[in-house]
């Protein structure tokens, strides 16, 4: 194993008690924003009364939504109008996109959003059911930093505001212990020298202990999370900084630089943080307890999903992963028209395996069906997605969206014997013409707060919108691509509470994010795009937000993703019999 990093950063909240507590301060008006919880700001807040300074303490993370929470009075709102920052070295909806979830939080208020100056200043002006009026200011503490790409971004950062007797003592910005462990694992792995050749290590492990916030709020899966924000943004900067080191462009997927984890954990204190090159070991699996698929509640263990796979009629293939997991499969021929059905490419996905066993199951209890099936195409990233899910369980865990090559499956490059290799067998057996690709996305807001907000390359899945569908398809096909996804929204529109689901989240999602850059097919949100890149003339891609969630909701989510196969094969088949 080798070190790059290991030290500790003193937590900003105990320094600034320290500091201000000082028998010279007293008298002393202070406001700070910092990214901790609101108990552990109240605390000091007392101990800093104690000294006899007047003390108000406040998020830098989504200031709107914390002032909604604690300062601004909404029993018996009637109105809210919200006047945003627009930055110009910000996304023109970074401050529209941070506000989020509030018009959700609101719900039965009415709510508007409109775009402001650059001051970094939310404007908010509340309407009471009983004729009063309010205004407040709140204001966003945020910084320009230059990131891993050598480009500045407008990022929040902590504050600190104090007034005495003869004035202002200090209004700046204060570099928090979460900004220094972010700039200094950046730093760490930017000095080490790195192979030439990919991948440039078997893992590269973050490890950190830290305060913050880890507040779930009243509205679907939303939580605030500062330490699933830290791991967001150490995971998809270091890939940025690994593809710009080899000269690729950002959106590139073959990068393979082995496998990037940052682990993220609850601390007190000090930060601490370790940043160490790892080999893998041997395979190991968390245990997951056995569910019936049916009814299951949370994402099955590897051994279960494999299980289940051989239970099925049909012949079996394999590849194996970079790890030297299985990537298992079968094919059952039949006459009717050849699916292939394909679930856990992105790993963190965890509805899409169950979703696929279960339509597997019905679709091989006919004779007729003609089905290729491959249950888990990333099992590395699985058994990483359960071991991250030990310490947070709700975090959506984009290290474990790749394989340990650091790469896509479906952008493998010259690796035929691993996890693309299942795909390659499948589509060689079967000849399948539809591709159904399950996938899913964050069940909550995806953020990269230190690299400027918003997910560089993923805006469009920042904020969750329903069930989404994606078909690929080629040029060719676009008659058959059109009545095909008519057929399949059809028939999901039969789900029991998926409209409605829908178009809630779509709903506050359009919002928070401007508009609706799709189109609604049968109230199902829907991006149709003519492409070759794919093998089979059509891909449907299923998009349920589904990082990561458990109970009915879960429940929920892989009846849609099995519905959407049976649906899929349903449509092709009668498509293709139109053809013949």
């Amino acid at each position: 194993m080798t070190v790059l990093l290991d030290e500790s950063v003193p937590r900003t909240l105990d320094a600034l008690v320290a500091e201000w507590s000082a028998p010279g301060r007293r008298g002393t008006r202070l406001e700070a924003w910092l990214f901790e919880d609101e108990a552990a700001r109240r605390r000091a807040e007392a101990a800093l009364g104690q000294a006899g300074v007047a003390a108000r303490l406040r998020s830098a993370y989504k200031p709107l939504v914390h002032a909604f929470l604690e300062e601004i009075e909404t029993e018996g709102l009637a109105r809210v109008e919200v006047v945003y920052p627009v930055h110009p070295a910000a996304n023109p909806i970074r401050f529209l996109s941070e506000a989020y979830p509030l018009a959700g939080l609101l719900d039965g208020v009415e709510t508007a959003f409109t775009p402001g100056g650059e001051r970094l200043v939310y404007v908010v002006r509340a309407r009471y059911r009983d004729g009063r009026e309010a205004e407040h200011e709140v204001f966003a503490p945020n910084r320009i930093r230059r990131n891993h790409l050598g480009l500045d971004d407008l990022c929040p950062t902590g504050w600190v505001r104090a007034s005495g007797p003869s004035g202002i003592v200090r209004d700046e910005a204060v570099a928090t212990e979460i900004e220094t462990v972010f700039d200094r694992v950046m730093a760490a792995v930017a000095a080490h020298e790195w192979p030439a050749e990919e991948p440039y290590a078997e893992t590269l492990a973050i490890d950190v202990r830290i305060a913050g916030i880890e507040r779930p709020l009243d509205y679907g899966d939303e939580v605030m999370s500062t330490r699933e924000a830290l791991h967001e943004d150490f995971y998809f900067s270091l890939l940025e900084f690994f593809k710009h080191r080899s000269g690729r462009p950002p959106e590139d997927r073959s990068l393979q630089p082995g496998q990037i984890v940052p682990d993220i954990r609850a601390g007190e204190g000090d930060a601490h943080v370790r940043v160490a090159l790892r080999s893998f070991g041997p395979p190991q699996d968390p245990v997951r307890p056995e569910q019936p698929l049916e009814t299951a509640d949370a994402a099955p263990g590897l051994a279960q999903i494999h299980r289940e796979l051989a239970a099925l009629p049909g012949e079996t293939f394999e590849a194996v992963s970079r790890e030297g997991r299985p990537v298992r499969g079968i094919y059952r021929r039949g006459p009717r028209p050849a699916v292939l059905v394909s679930a856990g490419q992105h790993a963190n996905e965890t509805s899409a395996p169950v979703g696929a066993l279960r339509a597997a199951r019905r679709l091989l209890a006919e004779p007729d069906a003609n089905l290729a099936l491959i249950a888990v195409e990333n099992p590395d990233g699985y058994a990483l997605h359960g071991r991250l899910c030990e310490g947070n369980p709700r975090h959506m865990h984009h290290a474990a969206r790749y394989t340990s090559l650091g790469s896509d499956v479906e952008f493998d490059r010259g690796n035929p014997t691993y996890e693309i290799g299942a795909r390659n067998q499948a589509l060689e057996l079967s000849g399948a013409e539809l591709h159904v690709n399950l996938h899913g996305y964050p069940a909550h807001e995806w953020t990269r707060p230190f690299t400027g907000y918003l997910p560089r390359g993923f805006e469009l899945w920042a904020i969750p919108k329903g069930f989404f569908l994606i078909l690929r398809h080629h040029p060719s096909w676009a008659p058959q691509a059109r009545a095909f996804i008519e057929a399949v929204t059809k028939r999901l529109q039969a789900v029991p509470g998926l409209v409605d689901f829908n178009r809630r989240q779509i709903g506050i999602c359009a919002i928070h994010s401007g508009g609706t850059p799709y189109e609604i097919v049968n109230g199902i949100p829907c991006l149709v795009t003519a492409e070759e890149r794919h093998p089979s003339p059509l891909t449907l891609i299923t998009e349920f937000p589904d990082e990561t969630i458990y109970g009915d909701a879960y429940r929920f989510a892989h009846t849609v993703q099995m519905t959407t196969v049976l649906a899929a094969e349903e449509a092709f088949a009668g498509l293709m019999a139109l053809v013949a």
